[in-house]
Order: C-alpha cells, then structure tokens, then sequence
C-alpha cells in the first residue's frame, strides 16, 4: 500500500545524502524511481540533488507552475516507477503537496519527500507544514549540534559571519550560512548582553 513518507532534518542532517541512497537502493534492485528537486535550489543547478558528502543525482526540476501529480501520471505511462522521491520538499506549496497525495492515492506509488521542518526563525516553511499535515508517516532524520553534543533541531542562519534571526526565509545557501542547533545554542546565540 501507497503512502506519503516526510523525512525531515535540520542542516547537515544527510537528507540529500538518504534520497541519493534510497534511489540506489531501488535502482539496485532493478525498481526506477522518479527524483524531483525544486528548481529554486540551484546550488548543484537546477536539475540536480547534491549531498555534502560529494554524491550527486540528476533530478526533475519543480517550480510553481509544475503538477507533480500529472508529471508522474505521464511518467507511469511509459514504465512502471516503484517510488518517487523529493528533495529539499521545504520549497512546495501547499499546491504540490495535494498532488504529491494524489499519487499516493490515485497512482498508488509511495512518495518520500525529504526537507526542512523549521526555518531560522523557528516558522514551518509551507512544504513542511502541509507535509506534517498531510503525510502518512513522520519521520526526524537526526544530527548533532554544531556547538555542543546535544540533538540539533533549529538552524542559525549567518550574514558575515554573525548570527542573524532577520530576514526573508528563501535564501539558498551552505555551512557559510547555515548551521544546524540545538535550541540551547539558538537561544544562547541572540542573548542580548546587558
């Protein structure tokens, strides 16, 4: 049975990393799989998913006008596709989500989706937000703290290297940018001093 599967992590948790390996693991098999990416992450260009550990895949590329579920319906007619597998699915709209549930329920094929819950401003991203809402299973991808040994669970963006907590959410960008914290670390990082 079809289901909608969100693996979310901070930063650096091996998201993109899980995607590649997963697409492996059924191509392996002799099982094709559909790999989609939004077009807005071009950090690896447009069409591709890419891991800090240096693996690479080729991806469809997702913008705002793409249907997924009729992306996938023209797919299916050529050959059988065993799942189908999204990265960085923080980027959806709501709009992509439902289709993602149609080709779960209609197509029967099991869909993961693999992204960030929280921004760095602890606000859900609208692709997380209605995958919490809408997927059949949750599941947190971990990793640690950048600072101590504690579980990561927010992200601290940094603008010249200074913690910054104000901004607009899209901003594509690395470990110069990015790190993955735990909410200790987060909240001792915008203490004011006195």
């Amino acid at each position: 049975m079809a289901q909608l599967y969100y693996k979310y992590g901070t930063m650096n948790s091996g998201k993109s990393f899980e995607i590649i390996k997963v697409a492996h693991n059924y191509e392996e098999q002799g099982k094709p799989v559909l790999l989609y990416t939004p077009a807005v992450d071009t950090r690896n260009g447009s069409n591709r998913i890419g891991s800090r550990a240096g693996f690479t895949r080729e991806a469809i590329p997702v913008d705002e006008d793409t249907n997924l579920y009729e992306s996938v319906k023209q797919f299916l007619e050529e050959r059988k596709y065993y799942c189908v597998l999204v990265d960085e699915a923080q980027w959806l709209k709501k709009k992509h989500i439902l289709e993602l549930t149609r080709v779960v329920d209609e197509l029967h094929v099991p869909v993961m989706a693999f992204g960030l819950k929280n921004d760095f401003q602890n606000h859900l991203f609208e692709g997380s937000y209605n995958l919490l809402i809408y997927a059949d299973k949750i599941e947190e991808i971990k990793t640690i703290c950048w600072y101590c040994d504690r579980k990561a669970t927010m992200v601290i963006r940094f603008k010249d290297g200074v913690p910054v907590n104000v901004g607009e959410q899209f901003q594509v960008g690395g470990n110069e940018d990015y790190k993955p914290v735990c909410r200790k670390c987060y909240n001792k990082a915008f203490e004011q001093e006195d």
